[in-house]
């Protein structure tokens, strides 16, 4: 959480010097962003989709398929599930 507080900071503070010397901000404007997240959302529809029908809980399913780490990115102080299940399958 402290890395997300951080990087508005950081924003805020660029945004403040973007005003003072008038220059206009390269960022996308709010529509743009809005639809990144819905493709973000949207490629994890028909794999949790697959899992609902199989029987599982919503929770489940977006922990299985790995959804909320796809939309989210990797949230601070979760270990990284992918990398962990790599891990074993070469050592085997």
């Amino acid at each position: 959480m402290k890395l997300y507080i951080l990087s508005l900071g950081a924003g805020l503070l660029v945004g403040i010097v973007y005003h003072l010397l008038g220059v206009r901000s390269p960022a996308p404007p709010v529509v743009a962003l809005v639809g990144l997240l819905g493709m973000l959302v949207g490629e994890q529809i028909i794999p949790v989709g697959k899992q609902l029908l199989g029987g599982s809980g919503f929770s489940s399913a977006c922990t299985e398929t790995h959804a909320i780490e796809h939309v989210c990115g990797q949230l601070p102080g979760h270990p990284v599930v992918r990398q962990a299940a790599s891990s074993e399958e070469r050592a085997s």
